[in-house]
């Protein structure tokens, strides 16, 4: 009747002499099958004080009681002193210790069995192979399937299925589908093994397909087969199948077991029907951890950041504790969101409940103050992580990379190389922090040690070298290297349409952009947003118009604010101020302040005073912060020399507190990088640079070049605005790579803001008077001077 409680009540009312041993093992069955070992030692200990002889049969049920009730230790004691030719009682030692992931444990006793001569059956093969799987044992597996054919086996039900299992586990889904095939006699865990191998191995399509022909075979489905089949429709988005699963859930009554839910809410999550996840996940009445994360990351997907945030503290509210997976993916949601401060009350959860320790958690905590643009907070939880893995060290060098902190990068990898050897991610991650700076050696140091150790293959890697040399001024090795990787995506072509855009080669990105599209790979907004950067840069005109239009009428690519700034700047520039500012009145977006800005721009390089007053009022109003915005006006009013008006502008800026950004221009020489600020004569050869630029200037004045002092911005007689100018830290920086570079070598400097139009003038005489090739790199283009003429052609 079940009642444990009368019964060793009983057991101990009764004269020890009068019980049979019988009696105890009916006792002992009932204490496994309700896992109450409590119970089962009171009748070991019932056993032991009334002298029962433990035989076979008695020892067998009481190893049984202990391994079924988790001591895995007595019941080896007591399978020790009574182990015997029975493969039951071997069989329930290997699966306890399987059960607790103790392969290698089960592995000896399997090797002890087979010296014993102890027969095999198919449940000792089924957990053999188990553990071989899970020691990713291949030779040891394909040992025990050639046992098994030997001991003619080999066709049973049991054992095929066995072996199916094993080959999935090792990936050697070509071996377990012929296996399958070979098998007359398929059962339904036949069926789900061979359906579930294809799901875990990434081939969720040939999934579906075999369901499809289990549904034909007249083959019933259960509970895992539909578990399964809707993983596979996760994968695959196929939402329809997914549905018609839900409705055989249905009619089977099994869509109220937990595990049919989890699986079902995750499939709508992952097809991008949200209500369907949310409908399930309300009628569910019992919710796991595993419910509640996967509602948390289909909101995280959806870019509901803050719902998903919420569903976390209500989860916590509800008396769910959060698991490792649910921590991970709330972080997710916050590193989406940019929610700093939720990032951080997650991160107060984890110290509370003690899991700083884990190695997952820490990662995605600097993954989220990465992405948040707290690199303190990021750098904090690095230095505390007492094991780092290869994702702790990438996520650090990307998070400084990305956050505009390239010294800090390099300097991460440095420490980094002596640690562990970087992987393809690392390398793909410090080439845009080499970029950022410009520097050259740096960037081919690092595609030294892409050579040495085969990342060149890599198209993650391949791609990011194709930018860094792109970045670093040197177009050529670009295209070389990007010619050389043997399947393009279109991260690759963009970025080297990008490259040429940037460097005012407009005519070979609009080449290369076709030759993508007869590549069979078509654009994205991204790419049209390359293209065009490009014509605005080269002043194609018509061309951009054509592909706005191609990027429409063609690609389906909606216009976004980055492509209407593209064209507001592309006729800005060619002198279509009043066409630029109905383009921008006749937009069906809000314009933004770098729409605006373009316009401003493009006033500027025209003198359009007028029109740039009243632009400005509009930039003013959505960035009244950016001082940028403010000299470009500046800019304006000094060129056409209205001092009054630049004395007002300086006042306001003034009058709001806010800083103009000083120049500030760099260069590498020797590997080293030597930084110049505007005005500033710090530099240990501050003199020598100041006599140079002196005699450049006298130079340029006997050939008829005068300084363009307007871009002095200040109302000064012509020598202190000259005096103004050669302060400027492009020409500082020029200046030093003439003096510490060897002859020939070409001067590479870099600015944070754009290069003045006097600047400009003293690069093109340096290139022709003293035949140096110079690449100028500002905020806004590459201009490379060779011969007293720049690549951008006056488009700048």
């Amino acid at each position: 009747m079940g009642n444990i409680d009368k019964a060793i009540e009983l057991l101990y009312m009764s004269p020890k002499t009068e019980i049979e041993s019988r009696t105890c093992c009916s006792i002992l069955q009932l204490s496994a099958e309700l896992k109450s070992l409590q119970d089962g030692k009171k009748v070991h200990s019932f056993i032991c004080s009334s002298g029962i002889s433990i035989d076979s049969v008695l020892g067998s049920k009481l190893v049984f009681m202990y391994v079924t009730c988790g001591d895995l230790r007595e019941g080896r004691l007591i399978f020790e002193k009574i182990r015997n030719e029975k493969v039951f009682l071997w069989n329930l030692m290997m699966n306890g210790y399987t059960k607790i992931g103790d392969f290698k444990e089960s592995v000896s006793l399997f090797r002890q069995m087979l010296d014993l001569g102890v027969e095999v059956n198919s449940h000792t093969v089924s957990c053999i192979l188990k553990c071989f799987a899970a020691l990713g044992s291949v030779k040891e597996g394909k040992w025990v399937h050639g046992f098994l054919i030997k001991l003619g086996l080999g066709s049973y039900n049991a054992v095929v299925n066995s072996l199916i299992a094993f080959y999935l586990k090792i990936r050697r889904v070509d071996v377990a589908r012929k296996l399958f095939d070979e098998l007359s006699d398929r059962d339904v865990i036949s069926w789900n093994s061979m359906i579930s191998g294809y799901v875990a191995n990434g081939f969720s399509e040939k999934g579906v397909e075999l369901f499809k022909k289990m549904l034909y075979s007249g083959a019933d489905m259960d509970l895992a087969t539909m578990v399964s089949i809707l993983q596979a429709c996760a994968n695959c988005g196929d939402v329809s199948l997914g549905r018609a699963v839900h409705g055989s859930g249905v009619k089977a009554c099994v869509h109220w077991k937990t595990t049919f839910c989890n699986t079902l809410l995750d499939m709508y999550a992952k097809c991008g029907v949200l209500d369907g996840a949310i409908r399930v996940f309300d009628l569910m009445s019992v919710r796991t951890v595993v419910t509640w994360t996967s509602l948390i990351a289909a909101y995280a997907r959806e870019g509901l950041s803050d719902e998903a945030i919420r569903l976390f503290h209500e989860m916590d509210r509800e008396g769910v504790s959060p698991d490792i997976f649910t921590i991970t993916t709330v972080l997710h949601a916050c590193a989406c969101n940019g929610s700093l401060e939720n990032g951080k009350d997650v991160h107060n959860y984890i110290r509370e409940n003690d899991m700083q320790s884990n190695i997952f958690v820490c990662n995605a905590l600097m993954d989220m103050y990465a992405k948040c643009g707290s690199m303190e907070d990021a750098n904090s939880v690095f230095l505390e992580m007492p094991v780092k893995d290869i994702i702790s060290w990438n996520t650090m060098i990307g998070g400084y990379s990305k956050n505009s902190l390239p010294n800090e990068a390099l300097s991460l990898f440095g420490d980094m190389v002596l640690e562990m050897k970087p992987d393809g991610t690392t390398l793909a991650c410090i080439l845009p922090a080499c970029a950022s700076l410009a520097s050259l050696d740096r960037g081919k140091e690092v595609h030294g040690h892409i050579l040495r150790n085969g990342f060149s293959s890599d198209q993650q890697v391949a791609n990011a070298l194709v930018d860094m040399y792109v970045k670093c001024g040197v177009p050529v090795l670009a295209r070389l290297l990007f010619d050389m990787i043997p399947t393009k995506d279109l991260i690759t072509w963009t970025v080297m349409i990008a490259g040429y855009g940037m460097h005012g080669f407009g005519n070979n990105a609009i080449t290369t952009f076709n030759e993508m599209r007869q590549a069979g790979i078509e654009p994205d907004e991204v790419s049209f947003i390359s293209i065009l950067y490009a014509c605005s840069h080269s002043g194609l005109l018509d061309e951009g118009w054509r592909f706005f239009n191609v990027m429409q009428d063609e690609c389906n690519v909606k216009p976004k604010l980055e492509h209407y700034a593209c064209i507001v700047d592309l006729l800005a520039r060619s002198g279509k101020l009043a066409m630029a500012y109905k383009f921008i009145k006749s937009m069906p977006i809000e314009p933004d302040a770098t729409i605006w800005g373009a316009l401003l721009s493009g006033c500027r390089i025209h003198h359009d005073v007028k029109l740039a007053e009243k632009v400005a009022e509009h930039v003013f109003e959505l960035e009244p912060e950016n001082t940028g915005y403010y000299v470009l006006l500046a800019n304006t009013y000094a060129e056409a020399e209205k001092w009054e008006e630049v004395k007002k502008l300086r006042q306001k800026i003034g009058r709001r507190g806010l800083k103009k950004n000083p120049g500030c221009s760099w260069i590498e020489v020797k590997s080293k990088v030597h930084i110049f600020l505007a005005g500033n004569s710090s530099h240990p050869q501050a003199k020598k640079i100041e006599v140079l630029l002196k005699r450049l200037r006298s130079k340029m004045k006997e050939e008829g070049y005068f300084p363009k002092t307007r871009y002095a911005l200040i109302n000064a007689d012509s020598l202190q605005k000259e005096t103004a100018l050669c302060g400027h830290s492009e020409k500082l920086a020029m200046a030093f790579g003439i003096l510490n570079l060897p002859p020939g070598r070409t001067i590479r400097v870099s600015k944070n803001l754009r290069v003045c139009g006097d600047c400009h003038e003293m690069a093109k005489f340096i290139s022709k008077t003293l035949g140096r090739e110079i690449v100028l790199r500002d905020s806004n283009r590459f201009h490379h001077f060779k011969d007293g003429v720049c690549c951008c052609r006056g488009f700048w």
